[in-house]
């Protein structure tokens, strides 16, 4: 059994990977830290675990990640990028659910996150945790970036286009929208139910922290610059992420539906449906996939792709789940078997 530590176990994407790992044959969860539930057993903050998890949580201070076999950061951005050096060092391997080694320039990291890069020179080492496109290097990283759950659906959504080269990559538009556990489980006042239910809204139109890592991703497929327009909303549901993604074709003789059935034969949490279908995210409720389906537009030179996640799972716990088998040799899909939740 691979022993395996979580820091940072309290928020959403925190339960989520205790409730994944809990059940994982082959590894065993010995450490979850958090200082302010420090002493406090996990199934007491989290009773939905009760009877799957005996551990309490433990100071981040007073944990032996070092002797752990592979660490999960599931903290706030700026906290895997301090403590990583060190358990590298220590022949322990990482994965970050946060955003701190997603970005190669560190310019840009900090124009983003609005800190320095505590550790700029791991960057280029860091593994883009997208096994569908980056399997290879994912297998062989000692640290591996989880991606965004955004960047996730977007980059699966319109990746078949840009590595075939049919559609035009500085005229892409990805309309997305999330459930309110995208934002965390920190109290805030926009995400009350009584402010979020039975309302839509877009939010940082100017500019999200997932664009530059949705295009850095997108630019490793295109034949040349991309321009992406992306737009997130908040939807008055708990989870998914539903990507709405436009694409100018320049082949429009391409057989789409083909194109991303041959792309995604044999990936095991990529599910490409039948043309004219719309996946809805409570399909993926709970499960490691990504659901996509191909439309063309009525004037015929421009693709629709939908693309719909569980921004828990798929976009979150469920990929970093994913990216541990294939970094401890495990096949990729053990502990991430079940379907989808229904209604």
């Amino acid at each position: 059994m691979y022993r395996i530590a979580i820091v940072g176990g309290t928020g959403y994407t925190g339960v989520e990977l205790l409730r994944l790992l809990a059940r994982h044959p082959r590894v065993a969860v010995v450490c979850v830290t958090s200082r302010q539930a420090a002493g406090r057993p996990v199934a007491e903050v989290f009773p939905s675990l009760r009877g799957q998890l005996d551990l309490a949580y433990v100071a981040p201070d007073e944990a032996p990640l070092a002797e752990m076999d592979l660490v999960f950061f599931a903290t706030p951005n700026g906290t895997a990028m301090r403590e990583a050096p060190a358990l590298l060092e220590a022949g322990v391997r990482v994965v970050d659910l946060a955003a701190d080694f997603r970005l190669r320039d560190p310019a840009e990291w900090e124009r983003w996150y609005g800190m320095p890069h505590a550790c700029p020179e791991l960057l280029a080492e860091a593994a883009y945790g997208l096994p569908e496109l980056f399997r290879e290097e994912i297998r062989a990283a000692r640290l591996v970036a989880n991606p965004g759950c955004y960047p996730t659906a977007v980059a699966l959504g319109l990746v078949p286009l840009l590595e075939a080269g049919v559609a035009d990559p500085t005229r892409l538009v990805a309309d997305a929208k999330s459930g309110v556990s995208g934002a965390g489980r920190r109290a805030r006042e926009d995400l009350l139910l009584g402010e979020a239910a039975e309302s839509v809204r877009a939010y940082a139109v100017a500019g999200h922290r997932h664009h530059p890592e949705i295009v850095q991703t997108l630019a490793r497929f295109a034949e040349g610059p991309v321009g992406l327009t992306f737009v997130p909303h908040l939807m008055p549901m708990i989870r998914g992420i539903h990507a709405t993604l436009y694409a100018e074709l320049r082949a429009p003789e391409t057989d789409l539906q083909a194109l991303y059935e041959a792309r995604y034969a044999g990936e095991p949490f990529v599910d490409v449906m039948p043309a004219g279908a719309h996946p809805e995210t409570r399909s993926t409720r709970g499960a490691n996939v990504c659901r996509i389906a191909v439309h063309r537009a009525p004037r015929g030179d421009q693709v629709v792709v939908l693309s719909v996640i569980d921004n828990l799972v798929k976009g979150a716990a469920g990929q970093a789940v994913q990216n541990m088998n294939l970094m401890l040799g495990l096949p990729e899909t053990v502990g991430l078997e079940q379907p989808a939740l229904l209604p």
